[in-house]
């Protein structure tokens, strides 16, 4: 598959469960998250463990923990959404919650072709209203904080 545009993506925020693999996250209960403006970025870094010896002209650099980092989903307020009501809810606990980002690359042929699909469990850290001006749709900004890693299930024609 060539490169594609976020145009078409759905993300669904599912329970509080814990998965470690994809067919695991698979078997959960999905809520979709309609009026998505902006899914945001979330991968990998790795925080640089820098030591500097007395003895050496250099510092020396490791990695060291990594942090899939906070993904910052905007969405339209929309209080009549299943989606948008569960982000909510769950901005109001402490608790993590399963989120699946699908992207709209299914191959063109194929036996039973699949989107890419990322799962990943995050705390729904904060939610931002924007009101802007009189043309503006209103709109919420969720940060998905990312505990743990990103699994990913490439496209794939069958």
């Amino acid at each position: 598959m060539g490169i594609v545009t976020a145009a078409g993506t759905k993300v669904s925020i599912g329970t509080t469960s814990a998965f470690t693999t994809a067919t695991a996250y698979a078997g959960d209960t999905w809520t979709p998250i309609a009026n998505i403006e902006d899914v945001g970025e979330a991968g990998s870094e790795a925080e640089i463990v820098v030591g500097k010896y007395v003895d050496q002209l250099y510092a020396r650099k490791i990695k060291g923990s990594r942090d899939n980092g906070t993904m910052e989903l905007t969405v339209a307020r929309d209080s009549a959404d299943a989606g948008y009501l569960a982000l909510v809810a769950a901005e109001q606990t402490a608790f993590s919650y399963n989120i699946k980002v699908e992207l709209n690359d299914r191959p063109a042929t194929g036996a039973s072709p699949k989107n890419s699909v990322f799962y990943f469990n995050a705390i729904v850290a904060s939610r931002k209203n924007a009101f802007g001006g009189s043309d503006d749709v209103v709109k919420t900004t969720f940060s998905l904080a990312i505990s743990g890693a990103i699994l990913e299930v490439a496209a794939s024609a069958t």
